[in-house]
């Protein structure tokens, strides 16, 4: 098999569009600023809070994941810290990668690396002993930081937030309890409700993503014929939340794979050779729960073109539900000829369109700059090295249970599933 460096791909577009060089619409940002701080944070919680103990296992933390379809959990604080919060941390599907990751690529791991980042260090001794606690994994990522906002908190705080890279916050009710948890997602679904309110929004919303330059020419890809390891690998060191996966006759855009498409398949899977599964086939084992209605495949498509305006993105994020949707040349989409240089020009994220509203509202804001402490972060550790319903029953033998010891992945040994509602407690979202 080639390796991970020849099979990455990274295209340009053939007529740059710069955010640097392109006349952007204008918007009265006071107006903007004065509406927008009237909007509560708590207003646009979209997901019930889940706790998991500090000390519970990172196979307990997982099944928790799956068994109440969320994307994240809330860790507690083993003692209640010095500022008086209850969590030490989040741990969602990009840390779950992160932790497969690492234990299919320890045995590259050098004295250097473990030396740089002391809790790979400490993983590993967790690991030997048969129990690593969820808090050790928390955030092993560097995607989501924990956030709490007080229950006053306001859209203007949320844009702040989230327009720097970080894609979900907690919210306190006013007695300091958790309230629920708003993600980056919930904040564009209310900007596409609610544009309406906004005319002088408009001109923007209906521009062209060329012409407002939002995209990033820079796109991380691989052919359908690498393994599932493979982008396993490239989602944790780059930082990123999906990879695109194209065609490896002619580079032409095929779908994309995700943290949370690993984490769903993966973690129940009862054998190692799912790291090995062509990602040609593992898109078709994440399309199979959706089936198809009339012979028409309801497998989102994470794709805009170039002429789409900023709204069909915005709308094309909610409706898939991912951080990022790749753009292509339309004028090439049905033209699949071998020896063509493809189709991809781009990719555009939640928070490229978050930090242009944020522009609008006078926030000063930089989204690439979490992306690059990720990105500085994931080298020295691998630098040696490269919501829908799950079923989550008779998982003795699962995937995760041959690597949460950090084991060899040569051999699958026996879990013993953990016990119902371990280390687990729901806090319900209030009604407002």
């Amino acid at each position: 098999m080639s390796s991970l460096r020849r099979r990455r791909s990274h295209f340009s577009p053939s007529s740059p569009s710069s955010p640097n060089n392109t006349s952007l619409p204008t918007t009265d940002s006071r107006e903007l600023v004065d509406s927008w701080s009237q909007i509560k944070a708590k207003d646009l919680i979209d997901s019930p809070l889940y706790e998991i103990e500090a000390d519970a296992s990172v196979e307990a933390a997982c099944e928790s994941l799956l068994t109440h379809g969320t994307l994240c959990l809330a860790i507690k604080a083993s003692q209640l810290s010095p500022n008086g919060r209850p969590y030490s941390g989040l741990f969602d599907y990009a840390d779950v990668n992160a932790f497969l990751t690492l234990a299919a690529t320890q045995h590259a791991l050098t004295p250097e690396d473990l030396e740089e980042n002391p809790r790979l260090s400490e993983i590993l001794v967790a690991a030997k002993s048969g129990h690593v606690p969820v808090h050790l994994v928390g955030d092993l990522s560097d995607k989501n930081p924990l956030v709490l906002l007080q229950h006053d908190a306001t859209l203007l705080d949320l844009l702040q937030v989230f327009s720097r890279g970080t894609h979900r916050v907690l919210i306190e009710t006013e007695d300091g309890r958790p309230a629920g948890m708003v993600s980056d997602l919930s904040l564009v679904g209310w900007f596409l409700a609610h544009c309406n309110d906004y005319p002088n929004l408009h001109s923007t919303l209906e521009a062209a993503i060329a012409q407002l330059g939002l995209y990033t020419n820079h796109v991380v890809s691989l052919p359908a014929d690498s393994v599932l390891l493979d982008a396993m690998k490239i989602l944790s060191e780059q930082g990123l939340s999906s990879v695109a996966i194209v065609n490896p006759l002619d580079g032409y855009l095929l779908s994309a794979v995700s943290v949370t498409d690993i984490g769903k398949i993966v973690v129940p899977s009862q054998s190692k050779a799912i790291l090995t599964v062509p990602l040609g086939d593992f898109i078709k084992q994440i399309k199979e729960p959706a089936g198809a209605d009339d012979g028409v495949d309801r497998y989102p498509v994470y794709a805009v073109g170039l002429s789409s305006s900023l709204m069909f993105a915005m709308q094309k994020l909610v409706a898939t539900n991912a951080h990022r949707v790749f753009v292509v040349e339309e004028a090439m989409e049905e033209q699949c000829l071998v020896g063509t240089r493809g189709n991809l020009r781009g990719v555009i994220s939640v928070v490229d369109v978050l930090a242009r509203f944020a522009t609008m509202a006078s926030i000063e804001t930089d989204p690439r700059r979490m992306q690059r402490h990720r990105r500085a972060s994931s080298t020295s550790s691998s630098r040696s090295r490269s919501s829908g319903s799950v079923d989550v029953h008779s998982r003795r033998n699962s995937m995760l249970s041959s690597v949460s010891s950090l084991g060899s992945l040569d051999r699958v040994d026996p879990w013993t599933k953990p016990k119902s509602g371990e280390g687990q407690k729901e806090i319900v979202r209030p009604k407002h």
